[in-house]
């Protein structure tokens, strides 16, 4: 039989290795903080014996237990760590997490059939980090297959999914650095700084005027849901404007709704964006105060491209 102080050691090292001849010393602390030194100064050893222990101070812990897996894994303690795994998903640790990290393993292990199949459960799980993909050095050992681009190429399109959708590029001939001058008389009319933000998904414009303080942003952004392009205009004079349309045979072409005016009428406004080549969009904005019947010119610009390449 063994002595009450070596039995209660076995239970704090679970590291599956009996414990008949040898006895790990337990850590002096099994508090969190001194399992969080360990952890991030990858210290495995030390960080998988204060986990072990935390871990049976409190098995309802999904960190305790997904970072008891972290640590075996690097302890190449394979099966300890998919087991462990397997507990932190059942605490509560998000699926994906999970198939993500054995997936790791199983690279670590050499199983490459399990590691691929694991991480496109993944991926269907909602994974979308590509950048850690591309630079895990888990997975050094399946870089070199032809399906670790497809997983990486999927992840990247879940990351960024504007990036990829057509329908979310088609307002892109507008991006860029902008002199803009009048139509008419090519007089000097602003500057305009139009970007992409929030991983592509929102287009941006940065709007400044020449011979004024006017100064505004426009939010543009496909909406898929209702497979249309909304613009939302605000301006440092308490302007605030809404614009819904689509491209139309190569023109970005917007409408707002008849907004009322202080005088008791309405106002019919019509936006339109025509790509002139590279380095060149006109945007022509025109009025209607009869429901769209007749229409009146607002203003009429030319985007001129700086630093063309």
């Amino acid at each position: 039989m063994l002595r009450p102080l070596v039995a209660l050691v076995c239970l704090l090292c679970l590291t599956l290795v009996p414990c008949f001849a040898t006895v790990q010393t337990p850590p002096a602390s099994l508090d969190d903080s001194a399992a969080e030194r360990a952890y991030v100064s990858n210290d495995w050893r030390s960080a998988e014996a204060a986990y072990a222990g935390l871990t049976q101070k409190d098995a309802t812990n999904a960190r305790y237990w997904y970072r008891l897996g972290v640590a075996q894994k690097n302890l190449h303690e394979f099966d300890q760590a998919l087991a462990s795994f397997v507990k932190a998903e059942s605490a509560g640790v998000p699926k994906y997490l999970i198939l993500y990290a054995q997936a790791e393993t199983q690279a670590l292990k050499g199983d490459s059939l399990a590691a691929f199949s694991l991480l496109d459960q993944a991926l269907a799980a909602g994974y979308a980090n590509s950048d850690q993909l591309s630079s895990d050095p888990d997975l050094a050992a399946l870089r070199t297959d032809t399906r670790f681009r497809k997983i990486l190429d999927q992840a990247a399109r879940a990351q960024t999914p504007c990036k990829y959708a057509p329908e979310h590029r088609q307002f892109d001939f507008w991006i860029g650095e902008w002199s803009v001058t009048t139509a008419k008389g090519g007089l000097p009319a602003g500057d305009s700084r139009i970007e992409v933000a929030l991983g592509d998904c929102v287009i941006v414009e940065n709007w400044t005027s020449k011979n004024s303080t006017y100064a505004g942003k426009s939010y543009n952004v496909y909406n898929a849901a209702d497979k249309r392009w909304e613009q939302f205009w605000v301006d440092n004079s308490a302007g605030m404007i809404h614009f819904t349309g689509g491209l139309k045979d190569g023109v970005m072409d917007f409408y707002t709704a008849d907004l009322p005016q202080p005088d008791g009428t309405t106002l019919l406004r019509h936006l339109r964006f025509f790509p002139l080549g590279p380095d060149q969009v006109r945007q022509y904005s025109q009025g209607s105060t009869d429901h769209g019947k007749s229409w009146t010119d607002e203003y009429d610009f030319i985007y001129t491209r700086k630093n063309k390449s």
